[in-house]
């Protein structure tokens, strides 16, 4: 921009906490990057067009306001750059943030996706990505045709294919093709990283509670109280389970029935343990939140205030739920340990949080706790993120930039 003048005008497109509050604050922070002048596009409409009009090297704007930024503001794309961060947001190839965008791609020069998560449901993840970066030259412009060239069938129902499986070459083949325009960098090969320690808490269901859960998950309904509960599929089914682990679930009426406290009480424990250290805790669903807020004083992480609260360590307890602040937010200068009170099938949104606390800037030891309901859906959730873990590390691998002849 400033030295060879390859690039005037920057969109950078990031989750909305992202674009509001960790850009503006790591620009302001840095003195390499004082000459840069940015606009946040966010707001009422009135607003954004006001922020698109004011004079700035970089505009910054939350990925759901792309498709009227393209589609309904009324201006003129005349970005010449664009960077996105969590490209992992954009692999849907069918939602409207990603054909908005690919309306325009052609305008823009120069691109750069930022993620720490590519392929966190496995390689077919990587097309819409690619796509964007550059439009369909290396991973096909077709879904088809990539899913064709690279993978097979894999659970099926006569002609209905359910998900499909890299061919046994494919694997290699796709880093091969993408390995010119990916670079991958660990923070642990690079920065001075604190350690990162993973840590189990089991707790046990008595007798009868698990004997009703054993009975829904085998009947797909089951008695509580004076309330019937019942799952349509298996979808809903992991769900209910998932609910019923963490001590509570929601019935038709979308009411909370309490199960047990086991998990409660392990927090407790947790909490007492830290003995005034800053605490974490990631939650998912609201009932969780609810019963968490009804036995310790916690405070959520949802405003600028917020982050800016728990980062100057005014906050002795504090509740994020991974979706919408599990991407970007810079916690690590608030606390050190996180816990997980209920897990999430996504390792994108689990791996994302984990890295709000374990980051550049992190000088203590991190402490990650899982709250596990044993012989429940939890065991099998945490063996998944495992296994996922080992597909997306083996694509960083394959494009790991060496530096300094490491």
């Amino acid at each position: 921009m400033f030295d060879e003048f390859e690039i005037g005008k920057v969109l950078i497109i990031a989750p909305l906490r992202v674009a509001r509050d960790t850009w503006p604050t790591e620009i302001d922070k840095w003195d390499h990057l004082k000459d840069m002048t940015y606009s946040v596009v966010m707001g009422t409409p009135k607003q954004r067009i006001a922020a698109l009009q004011k004079s700035a090297n970089l505009y910054l704007i939350n990925r759901e306001n792309v498709d009227w930024l393209i589609t309904k503001s009324g201006k003129a794309f005349d970005f010449d750059m664009v960077v996105i961060d969590e490209l992992s947001s954009f692999k849907n190839y069918k939602a409207k943030r990603f054909t908005s965008l690919m309306k325009v791609r052609n305008k823009v020069n120069r691109i750069v996706g930022l993620t720490g998560t590519p392929s966190s449901n496995g390689l077919m993840d990587l097309f819409g990505e690619f796509k964007l970066l550059d439009m369909g030259e290396r991973l096909e412009y077709y879904i088809t045709h990539y899913r064709e060239k690279y993978f097979e069938p894999d659970k099926r129902n006569g002609m209905r294919i359910f998900s499909w499986k890299p061919k046994s070459w494919a694997e290699e083949a796709i880093y091969d093709k993408i390995s010119d325009i990916t670079i991958s960098m660990r923070s642990a090969d690079f920065l001075d990283m604190p350690e990162c320690v993973m840590n189990e808490v089991s707790v046990s269901l008595s007798i009868k509670e698990l004997d009703n859960y054993n009975e829904f998950k085998e009947q797909l309904v089951v008695e509580l109280g004076d309330t019937e509960i019942d799952a349509a599929n298996a979808a809903v089914l992991s769900g209910k389970l998932l609910q019923m682990a963490n001590g509570a679930v929601y019935d038709e009426d979308n009411e909370s029935i309490p199960i047990h406290d086991r998990k409660l009480d392990a927090l407790e424990d947790l909490i007492e343990g830290a003995n005034g250290k800053p605490l974490l805790i990631a939650y998912w669903f609201q009932h969780d939140l609810a019963r968490i807020k009804s036995r310790f004083k916690v405070r959520q992480i949802k405003s600028s205030r917020d982050i800016q609260d728990w980062n100057e360590g005014k906050i002795e307890v504090a509740m994020i739920h991974p979706a919408s602040a599990g991407h970007g937010l810079n916690l690590q200068s608030g606390g050190s340990t996180l816990v997980w009170f209920g897990l999430t099938w996504s390792l994108e949104l689990y791996q994302q949080t984990n890295a709000r606390l374990w980051r550049q800037g992190q000088n203590d030891t991190v402490v990650i706790h899982h709250i596990i309901a044993k012989d429940t859906i939890d065991e099998d959730v945490m063996k998944t993120l495992k296994l996922k873990e080992k597909t997306q590390n083996s694509l960083i691998d394959a494009v790991k930039a060496r530096l300094g002849g490491r």
